[in-house]
């Protein structure tokens, strides 16, 4: 390609729709204003060539590839793509020597890597020498969390821009464009579209652009009439679909929200996280696996019931399937939302582990010791342990049951709520008397005074 050859140039007899109306100029990109409104930082580097490597983060259909070669194209830079899910060493090498040939005549190359997170971390690792050298402007681009997927090293050489989906009203104005332009829509085909059906299509997209846009062309090639109906979206897109990626960002953000939703004691928000999750295709038992460690995590001794019920429900699932297992799952995470909320275990499981990690191989006190063996009696193991059923309350005052470094350390506090109430009622009494106790024994005698 010359210097002045555009990249969006001798275009193939048929583009898709969504192709054809990919943006030339920044100010065409729909949604991305906090990237490339004017003053922003990532449209002053590109207006001033001042160009770095970076990371598109963002769901599909957003612009991410659309933003690579624009940027190649207004900074007069070679563009080099490869796409991780097709590309493999062979590729990756093949476009380093064709970016070194470009460095040889003093051009600069922009690298785009579509679906960068698709590289496993040794083919990542093969950029870093190239990046560093200014051989290649590395542009990833990807739908994953970057921090999770790619190497940090190369996330350590490139600035990560997060893209938004495009809001329902301006893919709606998108439909509408690509519907009477002329030129790279489908104007020459005369059809009309009521502005309730654009909308539809554009909510139905999900944020997605290409998906609006493709969606809108099936429609017009099932349509006969001339004008564009609810029917010929619908059929067009086979059905309603909402947006849900098992495995990916969205997954586990709906999670969360549902996780988020029960902590936050909101059964509304909890069951239409759930709703979505069972609609995007969720395996039901992955709901109910994370349910029983909401119950754990989140109630815990405030409602011991909760953990029991999520198991049922785990177990009801398994034994009758969806639908009809659905249900008992949305009772238990209705349950889960209003049930009294405790992370005082979840907390205490921590400082347990924390304290183990931190103290060391701490020796069991000696009166705690089981002694099966004489000879272990004889050592003085089990010496002066006391039998709790033979005291009140099943309770011995003073009693320790830490190692001797830890013999003071408090690992459990109940919360004010739910049965931890009663809890915390009882060890505050408890642990009152092991004080009382611990002050008569080192109370000085008589004689001593």
């Amino acid at each position: 390609m010359t210097a002045n050859q555009s990249l969006f140039s001798d275009k193939p007899a048929y583009q898709p729709l969504a192709a054809r109306m990919r943006p030339t100029q920044l100010d065409e990109i729909l949604g991305q204003d906090h990237l490339l409104a004017t003053g922003k930082p990532l449209r002053q580097a590109i207006e001033n060539s001042s160009l770095h490597s970076m990371i598109l983060w963002g769901p599909p259909g957003v612009g991410k590839t659309t933003i690579a070669r624009l940027i190649a194209e207004l900074c007069d830079v070679h563009f080099e793509a490869i796409s991780a899910v097709l590309s493999g060493v062979k590729e990756i090498r093949a476009a380093i020597q064709a970016a070194q040939q470009q460095r040889l005549g003093a051009r600069k190359t922009l690298l785009f890597v579509d679906e960068v997170h698709r590289f496993n971390k040794s083919q990542q690792d093969a950029f870093l020498p190239y990046v560093e050298d200014g051989t290649v402007i590395f542009v990833g681009a990807t739908t994953e969390n970057p921090s999770f997927e790619l190497n940090n090293a190369l996330l350590s050489r490139a600035r990560v821009y997060k893209l938004r989906s495009i809001d329902d009203s301006a893919l709606a104005a998108l439909l509408k464009r690509a519907l009477h332009d002329t030129e790279n829509g489908l104007g020459d085909r005369s059809l009309e579209a009521d502005d309730d059906v654009l909308d539809l299509l554009a909510k139905s997209a999900q944020g997605d652009g290409r998906r609006a846009l493709n969606g809108l062309e099936v429609a017009a090639d099932l349509t006969e009439s001339g004008r564009i109906t609810t029917a010929s979206i619908e059929e067009a897109l086979g059905g309603d679909f909402r947006q849900f990626d098992k495995g990916g960002d969205i997954f586990y953000e709906q999670i969360s929200a549902l996780h988020k939703a029960v902590r936050g004691s909101s059964p509304d928000g909890a069951l239409y996280w759930f709703a979505r999750m069972l609609d995007g295709g969720c395996d039901p038992l992955y709901i109910a696996r994370r349910l029983v460690r909401m119950a754990s995590e989140d109630i815990g001794n405030a409602d011991p019931r909760a953990l029991s019920m999520a198991l049922d429900a785990w177990q009801v699932q398994e034994r009758l399937g969806s639908p009809e297992g659905d249900l008992t799952l949305a009772q238990t995470v209705v349950y889960l939302a209003v049930a009294a909320k405790s992370n005082a275990v979840y907390k205490a499981h921590g400082a347990a582990m924390a304290a183990v990690r931190e103290s060391g191989s701490l020796e069991v006190p000696m009166h705690i010791r089981n002694a099966p063996t004489s000879l272990m009696k004889d050592m003085g193991y089990g010496t002066e342990y006391q039998y709790a059923h033979d005291y009140d309350d099943a309770f011995v005052p003073g009693e320790n049951y830490l190692p001797e470094a830890l013999a003071n350390q408090l690992f459990y506090e109940p919360v004010n709520r739910g049965m931890e109430i009663q809890i915390s009622e009882k060890l505050n009494r408890l642990r009152q008397a092991n004080r009382d106790s611990e002050f008569q024994r080192y109370e000085p005698e008589e004689g001593d005074r």
